[in-house]
């Protein structure tokens, strides 16, 4: 079983999974659709790539401000994910995602990757990120 790692965006939803041991991520790929409203068919694609991973869970990335505060994108997010698990039926939790799109686009930056290729991957790396940032946590408290 993996861990499915998500970066839930108003156009987009960077997917990335864990390999069978939960010690790295991978990024998998970018979700997209025309409207925020729209999730049937990323639901749908969620699902398939849930079986063909053997996914056992959820880690979704939480939006909070710079200060710690939840603003509407959290609570577009929590909708999300609480949509997700009744579709589901896998757990999910909330993990910060403070500063990941960033750091996401400095480790391209560092690639060489192009600021095209950048701006396509973002969302992906962004979710490998926060995946990864969650199981190292639970290997610490291990």
């Amino acid at each position: 079983m993996r861990i499915m790692g998500l970066d839930y965006g108003s156009k987009t939803v960077g997917v990335a999974v864990s390999d069978p041991l939960f010690l790295t991520a991978q990024g998998v790929e970018i979700i997209r659709r025309d409207q925020e409203n729209h999730l049937r068919r990323t639901f749908a694609r969620i699902e398939e790539l849930v079986q063909e991973y053997e996914v056992s869970e959820f880690v979704v990335g939480k939006p909070l401000h710079m200060n710690g505060e939840e603003g509407e994108r959290v609570r577009l997010t929590r909708e999300f994910g609480e949509k997700l698990e009744r579709r589901t039926g896998l757990p999910v939790t909330f993990w910060d995602e403070r500063l990941t799109s960033v750091e996401a686009e400095e480790l391209m930056r560092e690639a060489g990757l192009t600021r095209t290729e950048q701006k396509a991957r973002v969302d992906m790396i962004a979710a490998q990120i926060i995946l990864q940032d969650y199981m190292n946590a639970q290997n610490t408290d291990r």
